[in-house]
């Protein structure tokens, strides 16, 4: 198959997709949701790739690795006071339409996870800070806290490879309305003692045996590209939601 054919192929693949989830109502547009999703995995390459999609809850980007040729992909999202039950169920429904077979939901915490696979990528959207909420709002000041999560980045780093590649998507705790002691106008449900910077999770994800590549900060998708150049930027989201992208890698 030639080239362009591959890539026209792949390009249909993510339209249809990104049609799907807008027509459940889980983004706005396709624009929006093509978008966001090349702005998270711009040079990933799903194909032949063992995923594992921390907190993935309905499993968003789990079925988007999946239409876009993973050979597994494992979403794991906890039963919270039975919370989970209704996203298993949405999630049970979109596996059926797509027709995912190789797409699991497994309603456990990543420290309660015992699989033995070993993953090539690893996505955690919203969710490292959920990983121990409680450690997470000490983590500057406790040497105990920290230790609880260099314990889960040691165990991240057993069931990874060599150059697998973890992305992590936050909102960071510098921030001006946190500077001030306000709720953020952009977002105001944000609970800023349960946040910490990419740069400290690159530092403790560092001292666990991966390379920072890159840090990205998030602008609305509804504005695309253009908006992202605008104030895609560490000092315009200072100022917004601080919403990051942080890509590692296993070394």
């Amino acid at each position: 198959m030639k080239f362009e054919n591959i890539k026209y192929r792949s390009n249909k693949i993510q339209e249809d997709y990104c049609r799907y989830i807008v027509k459940l109502g889980f983004f706005a547009s396709v624009r929006a949701l093509k978008y966001h999703l090349n702005f998270l995995f711009p040079k990933i390459n799903f194909k032949d790739k063992s995923v594992l999609d921390i907190g993935g809850g309905v499993g968003i980007y789990s079925f988007y690795a999946g239409c876009m040729g993973a050979k597994k992909v494992i979403c794991l999202e906890p039963e919270l006071a039975g919370s989970s039950k209704g996203l298993r169920d949405i999630f049970n429904t979109i596996k059926s339409e797509l027709g995912s077979r190789n797409v699991y939901f497994i309603p456990k915490t990543f420290q309660e996870y015992e699989g033995e696979d070993v993953f090539d990528i690893v996505i955690l959207y919203d969710s490292i800070n959920h990983l121990n909420e409680v450690a997470c709002t000490k983590l500057k000041e406790s040497k105990i806290a920290e230790e609880h999560y260099i314990n889960i980045f040691r165990k991240l780093y057993k069931i990874t490879r060599v150059g697998s590649k973890v992305i992590i998507c936050d909102c960071s705790d510098k921030n001006f309305f946190n500077l001030i002691g306000s709720k953020n106008v952009f977002a105001p449900s944000i609970e800023w003692g349960k946040h910490q910077s990419p740069q400290l999770w690159a530092k403790l994800l560092g001292d666990c045996g991966f390379k920072k590549e890159k840090i990205k900060w998030s602008s609305p998708n509804r504005w695309g590209t253009i908006g992202n150049r605008l104030m895609g930027n560490r000092f315009i989201s200072y100022f917004t939601t601080s919403h990051f992208c942080l890509l590692m890698k296993r070394i």
